[in-house]
């Protein structure tokens, strides 16, 4: 009510609702107390309003500066005063704007803020230019807050200049829509479209209509979001997660200690028209899936691709395994073609792991978690996980940063893991419990889901992260390291991709290979290939300025004097020329030269290319553009070579594809221009 505000409250924990209703009493009843501080400074600062507060105050008066407006009591520049404080900390938290977790969750207070701000006339982007105002009232208290400022504006700053380019043109389609809305509801439908296409959250629409006195089609919107999935889901389907897997125990995992081993074949999958069918055994030429009751082979997860190798059984039965997968239950799939014999359910078989395959892809494993470590270091702890890829060839990982990295960053972070890698640190692997584990400071993807004891996977004292992958034993073993390409991959998240041991060597090499053929084509050695590229370029350069003279000249009438054969008709020149070899440029050129020499003129310029296509450009001085306008001057030689073309009545372009006719065109064009000159414009 009106004579009192709740500053504080309390909830006294008493019983365990199960989903039916039944209460059951708590073992430990217990009093949870929450205090809403704004709502407590409010009091002690003799305010009415957490708004009133000294340090939404400030925010609400540098928001009001920027947007030029006196009244600080609008609801649209407390919005912005509240956003910019959770968007700034989530930055410093390391949350960048994405389109899924956490990160969804900033995109979406940072756009509403962007969107109020709009509503203020706020036409440029400002969001960004609130930080230093929030450090001026909450630096001291949370000198993180400070030391992030500067990358916390940039994402700001990005993010808005991103929603700004479709903002406008979402509003206007919003708003277009409204105009023809029968009733007080925005359709779902319209909701969903302005969502997927214009990046607006379905809040942001909510609170647009809600000023309006409307409201949005929620389940509407929310059914349009549900088949959107369903399509998602229906396209990128894995065919061997369709039923395998099912009343199937999971599967004992032994490769971290040996790369052989023997398992039974607990069932058999072929895949057919009518989706994933269990059978009973695979032969020669067939290809299915394999589930063992133990083996050597580990499932792709974590970023890591699935073992290959081979499965070999009595009677000279071989199985190529080309990947493997985990099946809902934790059964391991193994992806086979029957090489010889008969594999069969209920048979023993020895589980082969490919060596080589399975200690490279070890290789870049261990030198993803150097990488990790190694960006934290050089960019920021904000640098997070965002997805990975780890092959025996190569390995791809996406991280959480606002911009490239610089050539100086990136070789600042290659050289870092080299060290470690000559440092020939050990690597530890130890089970613990997720709490232990997380109090050591081992670092855990957001959003992924741990059961109470994890892996936790060490490297010296140089990186620590829970990871249920394979490894090398020591640092040295993973050979060079060399980063071969860094990119951006979505808003907010980069992408680098390297390769490490043999890989990287090969990598190397083939670079060195292409740069021994790029000298041998320059007549040099591969020393000096860098002068001899500059000096290349430098004659590129005198070459494409000849070329320019020569174009200039051409353009002049290659030697003639063309406006001496400008033809007067009237108080009128007119003039047709053909300049064969000229583009579209030149003839431009050429066709301003003239009119600035003849005076009141009207010009036609055609030259046949050597791709066998006309190009034709029309000039008309200003004071004739009213009565022989330049496209109908074009126009009558365009339709005899076979083309058009159009433009200003001062200036038009065009061309056609029948060369052979051009001076027919010519011909034709200036007849027509002459009779029109001569009849004073008339017809």
């Amino acid at each position: 009510g009106d004579r009192y505000v709740e500053i504080w409250n309390l909830v006294f924990m008493q019983y365990d609702r199960a989903p039916d209703g039944t209460l059951t009493p708590l073992p430990r009843p217990s009093v949870d107390t929450g205090m809403g501080l704004e709502r407590l400074a409010a009091v002690v600062q003799g305010v009415h309003s957490n708004y009133e507060t000294d340090i939404f105050r400030h925010l609400i008066a540098a928001a009001a500066r920027l947007a030029g407006v006196e009244d600080r009591g609008q609801p649209h520049l407390r919005v912005v005063a509240d956003h910019i404080r959770s968007c700034a900390f989530l930055v410093v938290d390391g949350v960048i704007p994405s389109n899924e977790g956490r990160g969804y969750v900033l995109r979406r207070i940072i756009r509403r803020a962007v969107r109020h701000g709009h509503a203020l006339g706020i036409r440029e982007v400002f969001f960004h230019r609130l930080v230093g105002p929030l450090c001026e009232v909450m630096g001291e208290a949370y000198p993180e807050l400070e030391a992030s400022r500067p990358r916390v504006e940039e994402v700001l700053r990005r993010e808005e200049e991103r929603f700004r380019e479709t903002l406008e043109e979402g509003l206007r389609v919003l708003e277009g829509a409204l105009e023809g809305l029968s009733g007080r509801v925005i359709p779902g439908e319209l909701a969903f479209r302005l969502y997927d296409t214009y990046g607006f959250p379905v809040d942001l629409t909510a609170d647009y209509a809600r000023e309006r006195g409307l409201a949005v089609d929620l389940e509407g919107f929310e059914r349009a979001m549900a088949a959107q999935r369903e399509r998602a889901r229906s396209a990128s389907r894995f065919a061997l997660e369709r039923g395998p897997g099912e009343g199937l125990p999971a599967t004992a995992f032994t490769g971290y200690e040996r790369l052989e081993d023997e398992g039974e074949v607990v069932a058999l999958y072929r895949e057919g028209d009518g989706g994933v069918a269990a059978v009973e055994a695979l032969d020669a030429g067939e290809e299915g899936l394999a589930v063992l009751d133990r083996t050597p082979f580990y499932a792709e997860g974590g970023g890591q691709v699935g073992d290959r190798g081979r499965l070999v059984g009595p009677g000279g039965t071989v199985a190529e395994v080309r990947d493997t997968r985990r099946l809902p239950g934790g059964a391991f799939a193994h992806a086979v073609r029957v090489r010889a014999g008969r594999l069969e359910r209920g048979q023993r078989v020895q589980a082969k792991v490919d060596e080589a395959a399975r200690r490279a892809t070890a290789r870049h494993h261990t030198a993803t978690h150097l990488l990790h470590a190694a960006l934290r270091r050089v960019l920021g702890g904000h640098v997070v996980q965002k997805g990975s890829l780890v092959a025996p060839d190569r390995l791809r990982f996406d991280f959480a940063h606002h911009a490239p990295l610089s050539p100086e960053e990136l070789r600042a972070v290659e050289r870092l893991v080299n060290e470690q890698v000559l440092a020939d640190l050990p690597v530890e692997a130890r089970i613990m419990s997720y709490q232990a584990a997380r109090a050591a400071g081992a670092m855990a993807l957001f959003g992924e889901k741990y059961g109470e004891e994890v892996r936790v996977l060490r490297v010296g004292d140089f990186s620590m992260e829970l990871c249920g992958g394979t490894h090398v034993g020591r640092t040295g073993e993973i050979g060079l390291f060399k980063i071969t390409a860094e990119g951006g991959v979505a808003s907010g998240v980069r992408r680098v991709e390297a390769v490490a041991g043999l890989a990287a060597l090969a990598w190397v090499q083939a670079l060195e290979e292409a740069a021994d053929r790029a000298a041998a084509r320059l007549k040099g050695p591969r020393e000096e290939l860098e002068r001899r590229v500059a000096r290349l370029l430098e004659r590129q350069r005198e070459l494409e300025q000849e070329v320019e003279r020569l174009r200039a000249r051409l353009a002049s009438g290659g030697g003639r004097d063309l406006a001496a054969q400008a033809e007067a008709v009237g108080e009128a020149r007119l003039l047709t020329a053909r300049l064969d070899g000229a583009d579209a440029r030149a003839l431009r050129e050429a066709v301003d030269r003239l009119k600035q020499r003849l005076g009141t003129a009207a010009i036609l310029l055609g030259s046949a290319t050597s791709q066998g296509k006309v190009l034709l450009v029309a000039g008309v001085t200003r004071d004739l553009a009213g009565r022989l306008p330049a496209g109908e001057l074009l126009q009558e030689a365009a339709r005899v070579v076979g083309g058009r073309g159009g433009g200003r009545p001062d200036l038009a372009q065009g061309g056609g594809t029948r060369p052979e006719a051009l001076d027919q065109a010519l011909e034709a064009a200036r007849a027509w221009a002459r009779e029109r000159l001569a009849a004073g414009g008339g017809g």
